[in-house]
C-alpha cells in the first residue's frame, strides 16, 4: 500500500459539483489501495472575495485577524469535499493547518513552515480512513495563532505534508493538463512539457509560471519528492517534476526515458513594480545601505541594475523590481532611510512585466541568448532592464508587450505545438 498526497486548487473545487467529481477521483485513488492524504484550497475565488470584504471593512486590516478570516475558505471547502466522500461510502476526516500539525514562524500573511508533525493524520490514516488538510495555513511555534504561507500555499502545504509522511508522490491537480512551455492562456499554441528538473521548475516558477509556487518547489527539491501535476478535469497523464527523468510509456517502444530539452519554457509576470533611486552616491555602502531598508522591511526583490556612475557628479542610479504589492511599503521605507542613504529621489513604475527564457541546455548551447534578444527586437520590444543565470535569461520591458513578447520568444525556440491547442479547463490559473 502506498502512501499518495494530492492537492486540489480553488478552480477544482469551485462549486458543489467539481467538488463531488473531486471526491469520486480521491475515492478511485483509495481503491486502488492507496493511503490518501487532500490539501485543498478554498473554493474558487472566495480568497479575493474574502480579501475585497476586508479592504471594505479595514483598509489596512491587522495580520493576524486578516489571517483568520482568510482561513475560513479552506475550511469550508475541506468539510464540504469530507461529506461528499463519505456520501460515496468511504470514511474522511478533516482537518485545519494546526490539527494537521504544521507549524510555522510568525509571520502573518506569508509565514514559513518550521515543522510538520503530522500525528493525527497518520491515526486517520491507520483508521482506513482519507485525511483531507486544509492548505494554505499553520499555527504559529510560539504564540499558537493562526498564520497563512501566503497565495498559492497550499501547494507548500501538500509538498510539506509528503515529506513529512515519506509520500511516494505529490499529485497537484489543477485547472490545466500540466506544466506548459508557456502560460496556454497567453500562447495557444503551447506544449505540455512530460518532464521537467526541480531546477527548471524553479526558474519557471520564479518567473511567473502560476502553475506551481516556487516555494513548493524548493520544498520538493530539498526533500525530493516528486511532483506530478494534473488536470482534475480529465484522466490525462500530466508532468513530471524531480531530479531525474521519469520512464513515460509510448505506443512505439514501451517505456522510454524522457530526456530535457535545451530550451523548457517561457515564463511572463506582470505582478511586478520597478523602483529607481535616483542620484545615490557612488561609494561603497550606499546599495547595501538601499537594500538593508528593504530587508529590515520584509520586502523580496527580485532584479537589481545599477547605472553606471556620473563622472561628474559621482552619483548613480539603482533600480529593482519587487512584487507590487509591497510596493508602497518599500517606498515608505526608504524615504524614512533618505538622510541615511543620501539619494535625491524615488521613481516608481508599476507598468512593467517580465519575460523568462529558461532551459538548463542554454549553457552549452551557443546562440541562446543572440536568438533571444532578436526575437524581441523582430516584435518591436523595448528592453529595460537584464538579468541572467546558467539557465535563465530575464528581461523587464512594458506591460503591454508582454504578451506579444511572449509568442515571439516562444515562436523563435520552436515550442509551438502542431497539434491540439492547449485546453485550460477552469481559467482560474490555479
Amino acid at each position: 500500500m502506498g502512501l499518495v498526497v494530492q492537492k486540489y486548487g480553488g478552480s477544482s473545487v469551485a462549486d458543489a459539483e467539481g467538488i463531488k467529481r473531486v471526491a469520486k477521483r480521491i475515492v478511485e485513488a483509495k481503491k486502488n489501495g492507496n493511503q490518501v492524504v487532500v490539501v485543498v484550497s478554498a473554493m474558487g475565488d472566495t480568497t479575493d472575495e474574502l480579501i475585497d470584504l476586508a479592504e471594505q471593512v479595514s483598509p489596512m486590516p491587522a495580520g493576524r485577524e486578516f489571517d483568520m478570516l482568510l482561513t475560513a475558505g479552506e475550511r469550508i471547502s475541506m468539510a464540504l469535499l469530507a461529506m461528499a466522500i463519505k456520501n460515496l461510502g468511504h470514511e474522511a476526516q478533516s482537518f485545519t493547518g494546526s490539527q494537521a500539525g504544521v507549524i510555522t514562524d510568525s509571520v502573518h500573511n506569508k509565514a514559513r513552515i518550521i515543522d510538520v508533525t503530522p500525528g493525527r493524520i497518520r491515526t486517520a490514516l491507520d483508521e482506513g480512513n482519507i485525511a483531507i488538510v486544509a492548505g494554505f495555513q499553520g499555527v504559529s511555534q510560539d504564540k499558537k495563532d493562526i498564520t497563512t504561507l501566503g497565495r498559492g500555499g497550499s501547494d507548500t502545504t501538500a509538498v510539506a505534508l509528503a515529506a513529512a509522511l515519506d509520500a511516494e508522490v505529490c499529485e497537484i491537480y489543477t485547472d490545466v493538463d500540466g506544466v506548459f512551455t508557456a502560460d496556454p492562456r497567453v500562447v495557444k499554441k503551447a506544449k505540455k512539457i512530460d518532464w521537467i528538473s526541480f531546477e527548471d521548475m524553479l526558474e519557471l516558477a520564479a518567473s511567473g509560471s502560476k502553475v506551481l509556487l516556487h516555494r513548493c518547489v524548493e520544498y520538493a527539491r530539498r526533500y525530493n519528492i516528486p511532483i506530478h501535476v494534473r488536470s482534475s478535469f480529465s484522466g490525462l497523464p500530466g508532468t513530471w517534476v524531480s531530479s531525474e527523468p521519469v520512464a513515460q510509456k509510448t505506443q512505439q517502444q514501451g517505456e522510454k526515458k524522457v530526456e530535457q530539452a535545451i530550451i523548457s519554457g517561457v515564463a511572463h509576470d506582470t505582478s511586478e513594480a520597478k523602483i529607481t533611486v535616483v542620484g545615490v552616491p557612488d561609494k561603497p555602502g550606499e546599495a547595501a545601505a538601499i537594500f538593508r531598508t528593504i530587508a529590515d522591511a520584509q520586502i523580496n526583490i527580485d532584479m537589481v541594475v545599477q547605472n553606471v556612475s556620473a563622472a561628474s557628479t559621482g552619483l548613480t542610479d539603482i533600480s529593482f523590481t519587487l512584487p507590487k504589492t509591497e510596493g508602497r511599503k518599500a517606498i515608505d521605507a526608504l524615504e524614512r532611510n533618505k538622510g541615511g542613504i543620501g539619494f535625491d529621489s524615488l521613481r516608481y513604475d508599476d507598468q512593467i512585466g517580465k519575460i523568462s527564457l529558461v532551459g538548463a541546455g542554454m549553457k552549452t548551447n551557443p546562440g541562446v541568448t543572440a536568438s533571444f534578444f532578436e526575437a524581441l527586437s523582430d516584435a518591436g520590444v523595448n528592453i529595460e532592464l537584464i538579468s541572467t543565470s546558467e539557465i535563465r535569461i530575464s528581461v523587464v520591458t512594458r506591460k503591454d508587450d508582454v504578451p506579444e513578447a511572449v509568442r515571439a520568444v516562444h515562436t523563435a525556440f520552436g515550442l509551438d505545438s502542431d497539434t491540439d491547442e492547449a485546453v485550460v479547463y477552469g481559467g482560474t490559473g490555479r
